[in-house]
């Protein structure tokens, strides 16, 4: 038999009936019933049933009794309807199976490690140790297939939007200034290192000075960061830049881009214009730049009803320039007592010393610890405040430091959310979050630091203020937000040569620190460079939202584990000592082991 076949497994349908066809696949299950074995044959497009006969070729069912679970399999057959009490209802080719001529073993297969099927519960450690089984599995194949039409529909919608795919250099220079970089040893050059791209952000900025005007790469990207669900050492990204643009210009393409990209793979229809909140109004509501906005629960800002209070914990904390913020869980008021000892200990995962609550019961009377220490009047403005009604929760966070309340009240509104089934899984809430602050201080390095990168651009009314109160410096900043994830982000660029100066020197870095650094960007800024401006999606991210899925490891085709290892095969690993000395490097990892086993 001809190894070419006429049709996938899952194209086949009830029109088909009558013609002979030649599959190949795997077999995902496989029945003897009454002297007839029937095999469930499985590719990428979808399954279909076979039926091995006897009375038709008694050589090729011996050849099926042998078979079992994932035998590679080639049969040639006649498609027929099935008998109308045996179609299958759930299945694409429900409607017809087919009558195998000739099989054909291809590869017989050990018992795999665990089923091929969906939604497995499968330690993640042994799916990962075995992906190329793993990925036969049709959700997974169903992931890496949406993820292919996603790349495909962004391509078509630049292509038609005057953009260039142009390649960036993934061995670059190290400027590190955030994240850690992961280094390469130079061979030819002993003793020197490139690192590995974080972003193309330089490239693309040269490339607007070169006048491409509209760039655009699905760029691989390297950081040495922790990792959590959404974080990987290496990465994928959507990276755009345009010139003669502004922030509003880059944000409405790009609306248009995904609403695009949802229609075209998922064929749902995205708003647009998209909402939009500055950093501060997050914050102040959400207590987070990415919020989730599939439901309410917004922070509730308690000062102005605690004014004059007594209570000593809120007092000082008021008088001392801090924060009193609350959440209102409407109905929770059975909240059970560990329920709430817990809340306590949550909050501390995010530094807050404590968590005050407040239960208004069904007839109107307050429960609560803390109601002792204010008056009637004060508890009303208190309960008022926070719109709280009978069968109400009012949960506190109260520090000196801003950050702390927002980080630990905006984690408990959304565990609070998860909890009460507020979330809509299927609900898509898109917002941009804009003006973010220029700098945030870093008490580990005593300095400022850039809140995204020192290439971002100041608001124009705070460009006075960058070397003399860097703190109060807004930017041209923009981050497109999908259910709580920030799936995307950008800025327009500072393009001229003394703003860039100045950047640098508000984030301490001398000028001879910044020319070593990016003295070539310094140099091309000389040369005539254009206002611009552009963004990065995070692919992994938004895939895995696209595909509601809970990890991007899901949507990538060889992830990495959580301790950042490929456990299928087995990298990082040690390399031997010639390669080390070619690099002209060596491995005190490598020396402390041996001198152990001394």
């Amino acid at each position: 038999m001809s190894m070419e076949r006429s049709h996938h497994c899952g194209d086949l349908r009830k029109a088909d009936a009558g013609k002979t066809v030649t599959l190949c696949g795997w077999v995902s299950k496989r029945r003897d019933h009454g002297g007839i074995i029937f095999i469930d044959l499985r590719d990428r497009h979808g399954l279909v049933q076979v039926v091995i006969d006897p009375a038709h070729d008694e050589k090729d069912f011996h050849k099926a009794e042998g078979v079992r679970s994932e035998y590679v399999l080639q049969v040639r057959g006649l498609v027929r309807e099935r008998s109308a009490e045996t179609v299958n209802p759930h299945l694409p080719t429900g409607e017809v199976e087919v009558v195998v001529k000739d099989l054909n073993v291809l590869n017989p297969s050990k018992t795999p490690p665990f089923y091929i099927q969906d939604g497995i519960d499968v330690d993640e450690n042994v799916r990962l140790r075995y992906r190329y089984l793993d990925l036969r599995r049709p959700e997974m194949q169903q992931n890496l297939i949406l993820r292919h039409q996603v790349t495909k529909a962004i391509r078509d919608f630049l292509d038609k939007q005057d953009f260039l795919e142009i390649e960036t250099p993934d061995l670059i220079r190290s400027t590190p200034e955030g994240a850690r970089d992961y280094l390469v040893p130079s061979r030819v050059n002993p003793g020197k290192f490139y690192a590995l791209p974080q972003s193309p952000q330089l490239f693309k900025q040269l490339l607007m000075i070169a006048g491409m005007e509209r760039y655009f790469q699905i760029a691989r990207c390297f950081r040495d960061e922790d990792l959590r669900a959404d974080r990987q050492p290496e990465f994928t990204q959507l990276d755009m830049e345009m010139s003669f643009v502004d922030q509003d210009d880059i944000m409405a393409l790009t609306e248009k881009l995904i609403a695009y990209v949802f229609k075209e793979t998922l064929g749902v229809d995205v708003p647009v214009p998209m909402a939009r909140m500055t950093w501060d109004e997050a914050m102040d509501k959400y207590g987070s730049d990415k919020p989730d906005l599939r439901f309410g629960m917004q922070l509730v800002n308690m000062n102005g009803a605690l004014e004059g209070t007594q209570f000593k914990v809120f007092k000082d904390i008021i008088e001392k320039g801090g924060l009193v913020k609350a959440i209102n869980v409407k109905g929770y008021n059975k909240i059970p007592r560990r329920e709430l000892d817990g809340l306590v200990e949550f909050v501390g995962i995010y530094g807050a010393k404590g968590l005050a609550w407040i239960i208004v019961n069904d007839d109107g009377s307050i429960k609560s610890p803390i109601a002792k220490f204010f008056s009637d009047e004060e508890m009303q403005r208190i309960l008022e405040a926070g719109k709280a009604e009978k069968g109400d929760v009012l949960l506190f966070v109260a520090d000196r430091k801003p950050q702390v309340v927002a980080a630990a009240l905006g984690a408990l509104r959304l565990e609070m959310g998860k909890r009460l089934g507020l979330i809509d899984p299927d609900k898509l809430c898109f917002t941009w979050v804009v003006k973010f602050p220029m700098f945030e201080y870093s008490e580990e390095e005593h300095r400022y630091v850039a809140m995204h990168h020192p290439f971002t651009a100041p608001c124009d009314e705070d460009v006075d203020k960058l070397l003399t109160d860097p703190g109060h410096v807004y930017a041209k900043a923009y981050d497109m937000v999908l259910n709580g994830v920030e799936i995307g982000g950008g800025s327009e660029r500072i393009h001229r040569e003394d703003i860039q100066k100045k950047v640098f020197e508000a984030i301490g870095l001398t000028d001879e620190q910044a020319q070593e650094k990016f003295g070539f960007l310094l140099k091309a800024f000389e040369f005539g460079a254009p206002p611009h401006g552009g963004l990065a999606f995070g692919l992994d991210r938004l895939v895995m939202l696209m595909a509601k899925r809970p990890s991007i490891r899901d949507v990538i085709a060889f992830p990495k584990s959580q301790s950042a290892i490929d456990l299928m095969c087995q990298a990082p690993n040690v390399v031997d000592e010639k390669q080390l000395r070619e690099l002209h490097i060596r491995s005190t990892v490598v020396k402390k082991e041996k001198e152990e086993k001394k």
